[in-house]
């Protein structure tokens, strides 16, 4: 092991208490350990000199802007000393081997591995397929073929218009010629139709060898794309075969196990994984672990500077299941149900229809792990309603105004008055941030975080539209309590709307997702306006949130 990979605490930790229970990865309240490492860390990235990198925190600095992820894990070595690793994830400075930093598990960038050997090879069939396309050669026989279809296209249609023209001609004399002209019509005829036939089989013969040349050159770059396609596949089933991670038994599990065969681009390559392959090759302990972003943030994700942020499930929850198997960890909060003691408050009520007051941290309908929610509630306390009982969502954590309809009538014509937006909501947000002006639009459309489901990510390629109206109600130090009016109702809208750099760059206070956890989502759908389906009367329904600046 090199020794400067574990770093030995430079504050006295010897007060601080040992967890019982290692950290849940996926959510998590960072030990203060970890905090500690983390200080320590940042402190280093904040005056090394070893490498250079662009983080986007220094304006005169030139390059690419890419920040990165960093995480640190506290062990303890077989002395029972305590310290703590560092990593990064992808590549930093353009290297996978930085000092300070635990390496990658499988270094593709390694000179004579068989990856880069490999890349070597395939690039060379990549330069033989382009200057073969790119050759005089074939770019000749190519044009040829193209002059010749051009060619036999012009000349046969112009014979064709010649026949279509004789035979107009010819359909108009046969009512005055004589039976001698009729005779000579009939021979232009057939001469016509023969000369139709020899000019296509002309044509044709000369067609097909124009394309052999090019034919010639079409099977040798296929031959060579195909090579290339099953070499590349093959050092893609070899290098997921040989990129393997350890965990506290020592046991090696591929990414191609891991994943069945089909990994995401970029997996193993998070901090995560890394710190803990290497703890268990070095026989270090696992204590804590936390990550954090350091940088500017990315035009679409919502990063904050030296904010802390779960491991991704996407990429890294197929890994660390492996990695962390039998290892003591802090309870699962997604198997617990945080709505269990709650209850749900109706605020109005009639024969169609119901509006209740949700509280925050309770499921609309079923998840996969918990089935208590709203939806489940109301069947159970309306077991002779039918239809889908809930008209709209409100995400878990967000408190307030729910919808629900007694019949699938009521169901059908609340939908269409969502659908055709003439139901209007109004939220109240305590937002972490200071604003800058008193209301405006924000118009980012959204999309799933392919990698870190449920998050939602700013995409301008494959997003939905997703605008929403805000306003300042008050504004307290670095505090500002907002109403969000949406215009579309997407996955988290408001809760990215709000930390989103290109949106209000002010996190929901309480977000765990895009902000820093609290006690609560501030976040509350207050308000909520609508016809009513049978009476036709314009209601609007209330309930103030709990929480204020």
């Amino acid at each position: 092991m090199q020794k400067n990979l574990f770093h030995s605490f430079k504050q006295n930790v010897s007060g601080i208490a040992i967890p019982e229970k290692f950290t849940f990865p996926f959510f998590y309240e960072p030990h203060q350990l970890s905090k500690i490492a983390t200080s320590e860390l940042q402190n280093y990235l904040e005056n090394q000199i070893d490498w250079e990198h662009n983080f986007g925190l220094d304006e005169t600095q030139n390059g690419l802007v890419i920040g990165k992820m960093f995480g640190v894990l506290v062990v303890q070595n077989q002395e029972n000393e305590l310290g703590y690793l560092a990593a990064f994830s992808g590549k930093l400075a353009e290297t996978n081997h930085l000092p300070y930093f635990v390496p990658t598990v499988f270094d593709m960038l390694e000179e004579e591995g068989f990856f880069k050997k490999e890349e070597q090879i395939l690039n060379k069939y990549n330069k033989e397929i382009d200057q073969l396309v790119n050759s005089e050669s074939y770019l000749t026989a190519t044009n040829h073929l193209i002059d010749i279809l051009n060619q036999a296209d012009t000349e046969i249609n112009a014979h064709k218009e010649q026949i279509k023209l004789g035979k107009a001609y010819r359909a108009k004399r046969r009512e005055v010629c004589s039976i001698e002209e009729l005779r000579l019509f009939e021979q232009m005829s057939q001469a016509e139709s023969i000369l139709l036939k020899k000019l296509k089989q002309h044509w044709h013969n000369e067609i097909i060898n124009a394309k052999k040349d090019v034919d010639f050159y079409h099977h040798k770059i296929n031959a060579l794309k195909e090579t290339r396609r099953v070499r590349s596949s093959e050092l893609q089933k070899q290098l997921f075969e040989n990129y393997s991670f350890l965990n506290q038994h020592g046991e090696l599990k591929s990414l191609e196990k891991i994943f069945k065969g089909n990994p995401p681009a970029g997996a193993g390559e998070c901090a995560a994984p890394k710190l803990l392959h290497y703890a268990f090759q070095h026989q270090l302990k696992p204590i804590a672990m936390a990550e954090f972003w350091w940088g500017q943030s990315p035009k679409s994700e919502v990063r904050k500077h030296k904010q802390f942020y779960p491991a991704c499930m996407g990429k890294c929850e197929p890994i660390l299941k492996h990695m962390l198997e039998g290892m003591n960890l802090e309870d699962n909060p997604f198997i617990v149900n945080p709505a269990e003691g709650k209850e749900l408050d109706i605020v109005f009520e009639d024969d169609y229809l119901v509006v209740i007051d949700k509280p925050s941290e309770f499921l609309s309908v079923p998840g996969k792990q918990i089935t208590d929610s709203v939806y489940t509630r109301m069947k159970e306390k309306y077991p002779e309603a039918t239809g889908p009982l809930i008209v709209h969502r409100l995400d878990m954590s967000t408190s307030g105004l729910l919808l629900i309809a007694k019949s699938s009538e009521i169901y059908k014509k609340l939908q269409s008055q969502f659908i055709k937006r003439q139901i209007k909501k109004r939220y109240v947000a305590l937002l972490d941030g200071a604003l800058i002006g008193k209301e405006g639009v924000i118009d980012l459309p959204l999309r799933v975080d392919l990698d870190n489901r449920p998050n939602q990510i700013v995409c301008y390629k494959y997003g939905k539209k997703a605008e929403t109206h805000w306003e300042v109600i008050q504004q307290k130090g670095t505090k500002t309590l907002v109403y969000f009016y949406p215009i579309t109702g997407r996955t988290h809208q408001l809760r990215v709307h709000a930390a989103h750099v290109l949106g209000l760059d002010a996190p929901i206070v309480g977000d765990d997702l895009y902000g820093t956890k609290a006690n609560r989502l501030h976040l509350h759908a207050e308000s909520i306006t609508f016809q009513h389906p049978i009476s036709k009367e314009i209601m609007t329904i209330s309930k103030e949130a709990e929480f204020s600046i």
